[in-house]
């Protein structure tokens, strides 16, 4: 029995043009001046990397500053050590691990940036799609994005108190700005033949949101989704600074209370790397739903 074409084809057959999907298997393969520029790339970072940590190992050596205000890369090597287990009966750092500071701080970002990613989603194809929307809500969502964290956080303390709700709270308005601008751009840019192609035959409203104008708009709403995930990240410090133990953000407040620079600095490379993969993940998604267009 004949299955009934999708709206993609009708549209397709209506002379449309339409977004190219998946490229085969034998198209992905990397060709050799490929493979060589992108070993090219790898060796460089890693020799940036050397030279970073060369230089940052010869500035210690010399004292030119004082190991308060510059750690030695051994010293952080240790802060690693003593706050990846337990040494002299303390476990950690105020009784966890590193890892899991790390853990319950990603937590809390994929919590709230989740939730903020959700709302801005909505709010950006309402304002994408419906004019009158977006001339009452672009302007708050303007406004909250030009706000610094810190700015609103002793608010959100005052209305939910110091637990785990004005954290989860900071970091979705934070997560949700970015994501709601680049959605209503990405959905109100369109192609415009394609969106009427599918009405001319008879797509309803949401068929087409959901159908055509969403697809079309998927790479530029996954670039907003890394900006969310990155400003959550950046954050989560302003998020922790009040009763923000346990979590790395927590950790680096405390530990800077007291000039332990050494563990000041490994927190900064926790987040800084775990930050690095998220975006790496979130990139890998990115070149797996839409792999018709480079991602930035």
């Amino acid at each position: 029995m004949p299955t009934s074409p999708s709206l993609r084809d009708r549209t397709a057959e209506a002379g449309a043009p339409v977004p190219s999907g998946p490229p085969d298997k034998g198209d992905r393969r990397r060709t050799r001046p490929e493979r060589a520029a992108l070993l090219r790339r790898i060796g460089l970072r890693v020799l940036a990397l050397a030279v970073l940590l060369g230089g940052w190992q010869l500035v210690t050596a010399l004292q030119i500053w004082s190991p308060v205000l510059v750690p030695s890369p051994a010293a952080v090597w240790r802060a690693l050590l003593e706050t990846s287990g337990t040494h002299d009966g303390v476990r950690g750092y105020q009784g966890h691990t590193l890892i899991e500071h790390l853990g319950i701080s990603l937590r809390r970002i994929f919590i709230g940036a989740g939730a903020g990613v959700a709302a801005g989603l909505v709010l950006g194809v309402l304002m994408g799609t419906l004019p009158w929307v977006r001339v009452v809500l672009e302007p708050a969502v303007a406004f909250l994005r030009t706000l610094p964290p810190l700015a609103y956080f002793s608010l959100l303390i005052i209305w939910f108190g110091i637990d785990e709700a004005p954290k989860l709270w900071l970091l979705a308005i934070a997560a949700m700005p970015p994501v709601a601008v680049a959605t209503a751009s990405a959905v109100a840019s369109a192609p415009t033949a394609l969106v009427e192609a599918a009405r001319a035959i008879g797509a309803r409203r949401g068929q087409v949101v959901t159908s055509v104008v969403l697809p079309s708009a998927l790479p530029e709403i996954l670039v907003g989704v890394r900006l969310a995930f990155g400003i959550a990240y950046s954050s989560v410090v302003a998020a922790e600074t009040v009763n923000g133990l346990p979590g790395i953000g927590g950790l680096i407040r405390d530990a800077q209370r007291y000039n332990q620079s050494d563990t000041v600095v490994l927190g900064l490379f926790a987040i800084g790397i775990s930050g690095l993969l998220i975006d790496a993940a979130l990139r890998l998604l990115s070149d797996r739903l839409a792999p018709w267009r480079s991602h930035a």
